[in-house]
């Protein structure tokens, strides 16, 4: 293992010889600053950048610098206004600097490694874009890496750079292609330490249901469902009401072999009645993702323009980025705000913004805030006629169901609105949801349902659910009590961290800057059998340093708050011993 390359996040005691380093290659050697009596060169950003460490054995042989948007600067601030450089004004740029190995390692991976690392560091906050000034000497090397030069040069000392930028998910397809070799052979000789996996999901969208590869995908060790705590995916967890349970449990054979209702008419009619909406403004899916790529791929192009809230659920910037690769914008949701959607800013924007769909998940998953109907309907009735609006309202039955705008949809050709039964019906795993819109955008859709889309399992468990309002009204409001509690629990364990309370099913964990990460938190959670989920990647809003965590019953609440307190226990001794100070001591 010694021979390995390994890959880590600094540590304090790795600052002096980063120091030292810099002072090595950046002065002595290219002559960029003036040398130091003291041979250290030290960087105004030190106390807020990342420093990213590869090492062979116990030697270290090179780093780079990642610096975060929460900075506020950047390194090219002192080269370039943002009047020149614009791009460092928008959201989610993360600066990548000071590429540095050490002279006789310059031959090997470790630059790769390194470069590559900081790319996967980045992806993991949330960021969409990356900016960094190369040596004009080394520009082949960058753009073969996909960085693009934006026509800036920078020169600093006697050394001339070129200011390049490049979108994430362009790098890390470019990583993942063109040096997918390189990135296997890299793969096989890394010790890689870092809190971001190695590699992306294959499909690019970071979803939550980790818990499942504990159990077993492959369904042979389903006993081990209960000694995991899913906590990490927004299931359930109550079972479906007793007649939902009884209907699959009475004749199992019967509803595995029988073909359902071609198009879950029996679905739509008690639909239509227990909504009090025209049954031909319905639409049914399999779970609310099938109608999101159903409707969007229908809907969009290329050419299409998104607004999307962030942070929002992932599934929407997955399927409009990168499947349909629509242009996509963001809605800064703000944490000074309560991430509380402003409809006079939203307004504006979408005013200004010729958009061809603009999607609101309303309550938001993963903030947990509501936005009340009356603002919202304010706001898509000032919008342009060209608009349309995609309202996902999964989490409403936490709410209050008079808070819907399905009515509205059933009227607005612009107005659609979504709702899964996986969450307040705890029906995800037959995977039953609906659509409410104009009866010509209803029938459209429709029309590329594939026939029996929702299986008979999935249409007789939704009946069921629907006719029995009183059990899910109890386990809602029961549910609300479980978060308070969970809540208050874990606010105990620790002062420096902020408990997010939501109006739904989970809330929300924020840990101190210069604490540990959101991942490593998440990580050690998981040795412990207790999934939560990670939500630095869904935006950089959150820092790197914010997690989410489902309700559950009363058990499990009480295994999520111990794996908490003893993994903020380890995490905290770790870092201590990180530092030097322990063996200092």
């Amino acid at each position: 293992m010694s021979r390995l390359l390994s890959l880590r996040s600094a540590a304090s005691c790795d600052m002096s010889w980063i120091h030292e380093l810099r002072h090595s290659v950046y002065a002595e050697e290219l002559g960029q600053h003036v040398p130091h009596a003291e041979g250290r060169l030290v960087d105004g950003l030190d106390g807020d950048n990342v420093y990213l460490v590869a090492a062979r054995g116990a030697d270290r042989v090179g780093f780079v610098s990642v610096t975060p948007p929460w900075v506020g600067r950047y390194g090219l601030d002192k080269y370039l206004t943002r009047a020149e450089l614009p791009l460092l004004d928008e959201a989610d740029v993360f600066e990548v600097r000071l590429l540095t190995v050490e002279p006789e390692a310059r031959a090997g991976a470790a630059g790769a490694l390194l470069m590559y690392a900081a790319l996967r560091w980045v992806a993991s906050r949330g960021g969409r874009r990356v900016v960094a000034m190369g040596r004009a000497d080394l520009v082949g090397m960058y753009r073969a890496a996909g960085l693009r030069p934006v026509g800036l040069g920078v020169r600093s000392g006697a050394v001339d750079f070129e200011v390049l930028t490049g979108e994430v998910s362009e790098l890390s397809r470019v990583a993942s292609g063109q040096h997918a070799a390189a990135l296997a052979r890299l793969a096989a000789c890394v010790d890689w330490r870092l809190d971001a996996p190695f590699a992306p999901r294959p499909d690019g969208c970071e979803h939550g249901g980790a818990s499942f590869t504990a159990v077993g995908a492959d369904f042979r060790t389903l006993e081990r469902r209960h000694e995991v705590v899913a906590a990490d995916v927004l299931d359930a967890w109550f079972p479906p009401a007793p007649g939902a349970r009884a209907v699959l449990a009475e004749d199992a054979g019967w509803i595995a072999r029988t073909s359902p209702p071609t198009g879950a008419e029996g679905l739509l009619a008690e639909l239509a009645t227990v909504r009090d909406l025209p049954p031909d403004a319905l639409a049914v899916g399999a779970g609310s993702s099938d109608l999101i790529f159903r409707a969007f791929g229908r809907w969009l192009t290329s050419a299409s323009r998104v607004l999307l809230m962030d942070p929002g659920y992932g599934e929407y910037a997955h399927v409009a980025e990168r499947v349909i690769g629509c242009r996509v914008d963001r809605f800064r949701l703000r944490r000074e705000e309560g991430w509380r959607i402003d409809p006079v800013r939203l307004s504006a924007v979408v005013a200004g913004g010729s958009y061809d769909l603009v999607v609101v998940v309303n309550p938001n998953n993963p903030t947990g805030r509501h936005a009340p109907a009356a603002e919202l309907r304010k706001v898509i009735t000032a919008a342009p006629d060209r608009t349309r609006w995609w309202i996902d309202e999964a989490y409403l039955g936490y709410v209050d169901p008079a808070e819907s705008l399905a009515p509205f949809a059933a009227r607005d050709p612009r107005v659609v609105v979504c709702t899964s039964m996986s969450k307040t019906y705890a029906l995800s795993g037959v995977r039953a949801a609906y659509l409410v819109a104009e009866p010509g955008t209803a029938e459209e859709l429709r029309r590329w349902t594939p026939p029996w889309a929702l299986g008979l399992p999935a249409q007789l468990a939704a009946v069921a659910a629907l006719r029995d309002p009183a059990y899910y009204t109890g386990v809602l409001r029961r549910t609300h009590e479980l978060r308070r509690s969970l809540a208050a629990d874990l606010a105990a364990v620790d002062a420096s961290v902020t408990v997010g309370e939501s109006v739904a099913n989970f809330l929300t964990l924020t840990l101190p800057l210069g604490g540990p990460s959101a991942a490593s938190l998440v990580a050690q959670c998981r040795h412990r059998g207790v999934y939560l989920r990670d939500l630095s990647p869904l935006s950089s809003s959150y820092e790197g340093r914010t997690v989410r965590v489902a309700v559950r019953d009363t058990g499990e609440n009480a295994r999520i708050v111990d794996a908490y307190r003893a993994a903020l226990g380890e995490l905290r001794a770790d870092s201590f011993a990180a530092s030097g100070l322990g063996a200092a001591q």
